[in-house]
């Protein structure tokens, strides 16, 4: 299975802010557990690369990627880590192009006409829809499927426990992303079992 129909089949993707790489193996164990087995670690933190590192190599049931890359010193280190894909929060031509290049599964954020053409540019099918309650949610990616025919977004902002029914029974949304699955004040105070929980009633809510 490719990255992004695994990101499909995940139907989330959390989005993990770890201040500590040492909590990354245990926090990927405790979602895949929860029946969650891809997590976006961003580059939020210093921790990020040899976070994605370590879940790479101990945890090969998992799908990492690398979140909130915004330059190419971050994609590729991401990559060489073993992130099997990127998320960025905008649109940059760099990274996509050389994520398409390298066979990298990317999802840029894209949330205007002009974005989704550029990224249409490339054979991109799949885009990350960032900030979704600030750019129109469910109202806004069914506009912009219109003349988009066949492209899905993974909304992410402001997706939580109570709305990831109605965006995942969107046949315009591939997967929902968000951190409400995976608090980073949970991950800090190794509240693992509370993180399991959580994806076991996220998966639940949203119909998985």
């Amino acid at each position: 299975m490719d990255v992004l129909k695994r990101l499909e089949a995940s139907g989330i993707v959390p989005v993990v802010v770890l201040e500590n790489a040492e909590d990354a193996v245990p926090t990927a164990k405790a979602m895949a557990a929860g029946g969650v087995d891809v997590m976006e670690i961003t580059f939020r933190t210093a921790a990020a690369p040899d976070s994605i590192r370590a879940v790479s190599e101990q945890c090969p049931d998992v799908l990492v990627g690398a979140g909130t890359v915004v330059n190419m010193e971050q994609c590729k280190l991401a990559v060489e880590c073993g992130a099997k894909f990127i998320v960025s929060p905008g649109y940059d031509d760099e990274i996509v192009s050389w994520c398409v290049d390298h066979g990298v599964a990317v999802t840029p954020g894209c949330v205007t006409p002009t974005d989704i053409m550029a990224a249409l540019k490339h054979g991109l099918k799949v885009l990350k829809f960032f900030p979704a309650n600030v750019y129109g949610g469910l109202t806004a990616i069914k506009s912009l499927a219109g003349p988009f025919v066949g492209l899905k977004f993974i909304p992410t902002g402001g997706v939580n426990q109570q709305n990831i029914g109605a965006f995942a029974a969107s046949p315009y949304v591939h997967a929902v992303g968000g951190s409400w699955i995976c608090p980073k004040e949970d991950i800090a105070a190794h509240n693992f079992e509370k993180i399991t929980q959580l994806c076991i009633d996220a998966r639940k809510a949203a119909g998985l």
